[in-house]
């Protein structure tokens, strides 16, 4: 059974959704950010990291959103996550994947873990003021250009909508109006009323 570190809210919920979606034998462990658990010891001899998502199988232990979103599309194919047989499809996931990990992800985290980068208050503040400019910005990058549509690569669901479903419902917490990006927001209600997410997000609140 597969074994997946879990935090409400965060970007975790895409491993969530695609664990559910591929119909894997799997249990979630909830951790408690806000109370460090991700920090505690036990929680670092699993992963180093200190954050989440980390997978457990029976050969070890598996981070990064990415990582973890192309294992469960590749260990299950028949539920046809992503375009495995493609390599060029494929990459182009990957790529996808890789820009929210790296990018977005990241634009967001200046909002609440400016600690990351800088050590004075003011640096923080100055963080936080700019977040909903880069955040707007990198939605407008996936709305005019990236965004396939129905689905990110097109008419296939993939494990990029779960990832862009989870990141997608951040924008409000950054002041932004999601309704800007028609196609985003289309999309984020469209992968909400699939039957594995809304079993997940019951979950979430239970």
């Amino acid at each position: 059974m597969l074994k997946l570190f879990h935090n409400p809210g965060s970007c975790s919920l895409a491993s969530y959704i695609a664990l559910e979606e591929a119909g894997a034998d799997y249990e979630v462990v909830r951790l408690n950010m806000r109370e460090g658990e991700q920090t505690r010891p036990e929680y670092l001899a699993i992963n180093p990291k200190g954050r989440i998502p980390a997978l457990i199988k029976g050969q070890g232990v598996l981070t990064e959103t990415p990582a973890i979103l192309a294992y469960i599309a590749q260990a299950f194919p028949a539920a046809r996550l992503a375009p495995i047989d493609d390599p060029w499809a494929f990459a182009q996931a990957q790529a996808f994947n890789s820009y929210l990990c790296s990018t977005v992800h990241v634009a967001y985290a200046h909002r609440l873990r400016g600690s990351r980068w800088a050590d004075e208050e003011s640096s923080f503040e100055d963080m936080r003021r700019k977040v909903p400019r880069t955040y707007a910005a990198c939605f407008q990058l996936i709305e005019d250009g990236m965004l396939r549509g129905p689905w990110v690569l097109g008419d296939a669901y993939s494990i990029c909508d779960a990832y862009l479903f989870t990141l997608a419902g951040w924008i409000e917490a950054t002041g932004v109006d999601p309704k800007q990006f028609a196609k985003v927001h289309d999309h984020r209600e469209r992968v909400r009323s699939r039957p594995a997410v809304r079993r997940v997000l019951a979950r979430e609140t239970s």
